[in-house]
């Protein structure tokens, strides 16, 4: 099941060990190379204001009352974590990328994005287009295999009236090294 970015970003992240909120959940880590949320961002509740990283691979459930986690001792202090330093440095975010076909037609902007909670991958993004357009045709959902290329300003996709080949692969990316 798919859920919306607004059902993981300002929502407590709750400890299994203690039953209450140890954090919040405040912003997405998201590596632009294979558009998947390494982590995210928290606000600290012990330590007011405090900023803190939750890892993917930590993160037990997403529910509706928020993200579940063993103990507040996953979460890290983001000086400590070397391997993410490059992604965390891109400050990437999928909201408000303006979105484009590969024949340069401008669709919109994305306005959401879907996930798969156990992957962590962005699987679909939502777009709302111009007032003109969006007379005629509404919102557009873009899957990620129709995503051709990512860039700081754009997101490029493959022409929507373009149908994918029966040989194109669909298979997860690979992770970032």
């Amino acid at each position: 099941m798919l859920v919306l970015s607004k059902s993981l970003l300002n929502q407590p992240v709750m400890s299994l060990r203690t039953g209450r909120p140890v954090a919040t959940a405040v912003q997405a880590i998201i590596n632009p190379n294979n558009l998947k949320i390494e982590g995210f961002y928290c606000i600290d509740s012990e330590n007011k204001g405090k900023q803190l990283v939750l890892l993917h691979r930590d993160i037990r459930d997403v529910l509706p009352a928020g993200i579940v986690v063993d103990d507040y001792d996953v979460l890290t202090d983001p000086e400590d974590l070397v391997r993410l330093k490059k992604v965390m440095e891109y400050q990437f975010e999928v909201i408000g990328k303006a979105v484009v076909t590969d024949k340069k037609a401008r669709l919109g902007k994305v306005t959401d994005y879907s996930t798969d909670p156990e992957s962590m991958y962005i699987k679909k993004l939502y777009v709302v287009q111009s007032v003109f357009k969006s007379l005629s045709g509404g919102n557009l959902g873009i899957d990620r295999n129709q995503i051709v290329e990512v860039t700081n300003s754009k997101i490029v996709v493959r022409d929507l009236l373009q149908p994918v080949p029966a040989d194109a692969p669909v298979t997860e990316p690979m992770p970032a090294g």
